[in-house]
């Protein structure tokens, strides 16, 4: 065997094919060599040719231009997430620290049955409690002479707004000689009207309605108030009674009282009117009246049970169905309840509620994402912190929220409520952080595209409702919180934050305001607010200035609808006259010579016993010359003589 065979023996088969890679086939027809050519793994993306593109999943896109068509994908692809999904899961800070109470339970109480046992005793303890403060809470001491104090909420007055008292005010008679003891609630002072309310020529609107107070700013003496002023609200200024702690008094109708000066007093400023009024109302001095409300003591106590819960149980039912039926009737009896006039009353206002409320705590708990996520979650701590926190803080916005200068979610209160729109400019800021967030979030779940479509049917569902004719979107506050916990449904440090803010906004809404409807008429959004009727057109009056008189006579009314007109001076209906009768053409009001005051002057048409909107106040002057009314409606929505409002109770005149 020749050496030169030797050579080529010795030689490698790698290094023979190696050789042949190097160096160019030498025919155009030679096969490939080399394995790596034969090589095919299943996972590679090989490119598609163009115009093989359109064949695929795709094909039923290709109207679709092709680069919307390509960052369509790459966005759908980029909302799958990534293909080994993370499920969130929080570990405890200071393990340590937040499993203690577990360890001390699991010490003292191994036994399943006895933990139950005394969850029992515990829920039991905690209602006796609560009960037993509220009972004596409602114990007040009786009042010499005047008997025990009436409760009554922060917005019941003597006088309703309009033409409600009737001509001359002979529905709302007596004007003096009347007395009875009150008790008011705790937190009066941020009872204010919606909408506006007129006081002569001035409109008073998200403000308490109280008018008057001491005729000599210096000291607290002898505080007399207009008869439509809220009875809470001008004890809180009198400082009769506290904003804090709400207190009993006993108020006094005192008639016909003029010039009612304005003051800044307690925390309320009361509007001043420089006329007079036919009832007004003081506060009888030296009364000695013991009586407390006790709505923050019940708050402490609900506050600790609920925490305490919260530390020492890992069950995500548990803590969350008690937690929620705690909060609730902690809100509706004692730090938000809605107006009442009785304990017994409110009681079976709140348990109408209560049942459908708990069906809905089952659809966050079951549906919503709540169980997923507090389950598995052994963090106490931070759980009772972001949780059960966010849940006390969106359970009392009355308190937490109530610095916001948005009272209803409506596009009329947006227009005229100072600092209202700048307000939600930064609410739907701090939101498209917090969205943004939850989307990174649900991505990295692979979760993203089912909650987008779950949000898409919402989206769609709100859009035919603001496209139903003659009916308004209202968003409440427990809408907000059925259209948002889904986002919530993952077991991260915000997400509970945020779930337990979202469970607090529908225990407030519900147990304070029930299940409002979403959808409402434009004469239920607007309330006391204008109903933009026609106004009548009064012609320049007559005035004689030898007799003090004056008489305003005006056009025919734009239509058969309306059959009368309605007058009101200084606020109170002087005049109520329909199109036909004898003397309805005019009106003619008198005062007596040498006064010095002014009078104010409002008109509106009657339909029936419904009067329509009033115009802005006319001014007669104390100089007997007239000051024509501005354009426009006065802003206050006229009423059925029958409707029903906040008043004093008659059996206590």
């Amino acid at each position: 065997m020749s050496t030169n065979q030797l050579e080529t023996r010795s030689v490698s088969p790698d290094i023979e094919q190696q050789r042949h890679r190097g160096s160019p086939p030498a025919h155009p027809d030679d096969p490939l060599v080399g394995p790596e050519h034969l090589d095919f793994n299943e996972d590679d993306d090989p490119p598609t040719p163009r115009f093989m593109q359109d064949q695929g999943a795709w094909k039923k896109w290709k109207w679709v231009p092709y680069p919307i068509r390509k960052y369509g994908k790459a966005a759908y692809k980029w909302m799958k997430g990534p293909q080994n999904p993370k499920v969130w899961k929080i570990e405890p800070i200071f393990p340590v620290v937040q499993h203690a109470p577990l360890r001390l339970l699991d010490k003292f109480l191994p036994n399943r049955t006895h933990q139950i046992l005394l969850y029992m005793g515990y829920v039991a303890v905690w209602v006796l409690t609560f009960s037993i403060v509220m009972w004596r809470g409602q114990v007040a001491s009786e009042i010499a002479n005047y008997g025990m104090p009436t409760d009554i909420s922060c917005g019941v007055a003597y006088w309703t707004r309009n033409n409600g008292c009737g001509i001359d005010g002979v529905n709302c008679r007596p004007f003096n000689g009347s007395s009875f003891a009150f008790r008011c609630p705790s937190n009066c002072a941020s009872y204010r009207v919606l909408n506006p309310r007129a006081v002569g020529d001035q409109e008073v609107v998200y403000a308490p309605l109280v008018v008057g107070g001491p005729p000599d700013p210096a000291n607290d003496e002898n505080p007399v108030y207009r008869g439509d002023s809220f009875i809470c609200g001008s004890a809180i200024h009198s400082g009769v009674i506290s904003n804090s702690q709400g207190g009993c008094g006993v108020v006094s109708l005192v008639g016909e009282y003029r010039n009612f000066v304005s003051t800044n007093r307690h925390g309320i400023d009361s509007v001043g009117f420089d006329s007079y009024f036919p009832l007004s109302i003081t506060f009888e001095e030296g009364i000695e009246c013991k009586a407390k409300d006790v709505r923050w003591s019940l708050l402490a106590i609900s506050v600790v049970f609920t925490s305490i819960l919260s530390l020492f149980t890992t069950s995500p039912s548990v803590f969350f169905f008690t937690v929620f039926i705690g909060i609730f009737w902690q809100v509706g009896m004692a730090s938000d309840p809605p107006s009442y006039s009785s304990i017994p009353a409110l009681f079976s206002d709140i348990l109408g509620k209560f049942l459908p409320a708990m069906f809905c705590a089952w659809v966050f708990y079951d549906k919503m994402g709540v169980r997923r996520a507090l389950r598995g979650l052994t963090a106490q701590v931070e759980k009772t912190v972001l949780w059960l926190g966010g849940c006390w803080v969106g359970a009392l916005t009355n308190y937490t929220f109530d610095f916001i200068p948005i009272q209803r979610l409506t596009g009329h209160d947006l227009d005229q409520q100072p600092g209202a729109k700048a307000a939600l400019a930064i609410i739907i800021i701090v939101l498209f952080f917090v969205v943004a967030g939850q989307v990174w979030c649900f991505r990295q779940e692979g979760r993203l595209i089912r909650y987008l479509k779950l949000y898409a049917l919402f989206l769609v569902g709100i859009i035919i409702c603001l496209l139903l004719p003659n009916l308004n979107l209202r968003i409440h506050h427990y809408v907000l919180a059925l259209l948002l916990v889904p986002g919530t449904s993952m077991q991260t440090r915000p997400s509970l934050l945020y779930q337990g803010i979202l469970i607090g906004f529908f225990i407030n809404g519900i147990a304070r305001w029930g299940f409002d409807s979403i959808l409402q008429t434009s004469v239920d959004l607007q309330g006391d607010a204008q109903l933009g009727s026609p106004l009548p057109v009064i012609l320049a009056p007559v005035i004689n200035a030898t007799l003090s008189t004056i008489t305003f006579t005006w056009n025919p009314p734009p239509g058969l609808r309306y059959d009368g007109i309605s007058v009101l001076v200084n606020d109170v209906e002087r005049y109520r006259g329909f199109f036909g009768d004898e003397g309805s053409d005019h009106f003619t009001w008198s005062r007596d010579n040498g006064s010095n005051y002014n009078e104010y002057f409002r008109f509106g048409f009657m339909s029936g016993a419904d009067s329509g909107d009033y115009t802005k106040a006319g001014i007669w002057t104390e100089e007997l010359e007239w000051v024509a009314p501005q354009p426009g409606p006065s802003r206050i929505k006229g009423r059925a003589l029958d409707q029903h409002e906040e008043q004093v109770p008659r059996s206590v005149w």
